[in-house]
């Protein structure tokens, strides 16, 4: 291939090229439209797949009842979310099939003053059912990955939400329940820092009573080809719905305060970045007891 025919990878605008056919005629986007799905015709969608029209389905359809009726939630500290810029909010993690980020992100935008939509990061195993693959972009979620999480919050200054936990949180069994699992290797702490955007914690009571994971099945697991098989009250027996069968645990989420870094370069100290890491699990876990305590009663908080 010639120079001159190359797509640069520069950021500049590039340079024009003759090319045959470069003067042919526009088409005007109307003419396009009778290309697009029949379930989407508007097509109103983000550069990352998020889809206005899905989402908001799934939210009146879904969210809203289970944040207002099914779970009841009640927020606390959501002012500690910005409310313009970046920020990593980080979060526990469990359930058999969690419904923590629905609930946090369905917080942000039912209490917060400035209403705003949360990105979440989620593995790249999702990508492997078919079906639930083409859903997850469409409701704003984004593969967990440093190039994606920076862009987020450096670039287009939005908000991004973390699990740290990952698997290990979902997996965990009802014996074990509020117990925070190790955060990995602090990848979400040199996130923020690289980006200088502040980290949020956010601490979920209620979710591990909503979908409590009795036991693991290695067999099924192997037969389904599922990451893990949960034995749950309503799953395997009730099918699949089985997995959105939630007992209405009361939820509550607390938002803490915020963690800043304004100096440059700090996520190339990896044991600041550590450090940060434990402090904000510790903050976490401390939080997570204090509900705990103050809670009277599972059903009705």
């Amino acid at each position: 291939m010639s120079d001159a025919t190359r797509t640069p990878l520069s950021m500049g605008d590039p340079e024009p090229v003759d090319r045959a056919g470069a003067n042919l005629p526009a088409v005007r986007k109307e003419e396009l439209r009778r290309h697009l799905p029949g379930v989407e015709p508007e097509r109103r969608l983000t550069d990352w797949g998020r889809s206005e029209r899905i989402e908001g389905l799934m939210d009146r359809t879904l969210y809203d009842f289970f944040y207002r009726y099914w779970f009841r939630a009640e927020v606390e500290g959501i002012e500690n979310v910005p409310a313009a810029g970046g920020a990593l909010l980080v979060s526990n993690h469990s359930g058999a099939l969690p419904p923590d980020a629905a609930m946090i992100a369905k917080a942000i935008r039912e209490e917060h003053r400035q209403p705003r939509p949360l990105n979440i990061t989620v593995e790249h195993f999702f990508k492997g059912y078919p079906g639930f693959s083409m859903l997850i972009p469409k409701i704003g979620c984004v593969p967990a990955h440093p190039a994606n999480v920076h862009r987020l919050l450096y670039d287009e200054e939005q908000l991004v939400l973390v699990f740290p936990e990952g698997r290990k949180g979902t997996e965990k069994l009802y014996k074990d329940r509020y117990r925070l699992r190790r955060f990995g290797r602090g990848g979400f702490v040199e996130a923020a820092m690289r980006a200088q955007v502040p980290i949020v914690p956010v601490c979920v009571v209620g979710a591990e009573e909503a979908a409590p994971v009795f036991a693991h099945s290695g067999l099924l697991r192997r037969v389904t080809g599922l990451l893990y098989f949960p034995i749950t009250p309503t799953f395997p027996h009730m099918g699949p719905l089985g997995m959105l069968g939630y007992l209405p645990a009361k939820f509550r989420l607390r938002f803490l305060e915020p963690i800043r870094f304004d100096e440059q370069g700090l996520h190339e100290d990896k044991a600041l970045v550590q450090t940060t890491a434990h402090e904000i699990r510790a903050r976490i876990q401390e939080n997570l007891w204090d509900m705990l305590a103050t809670r009277k009663s599972v059903w009705f908080g």
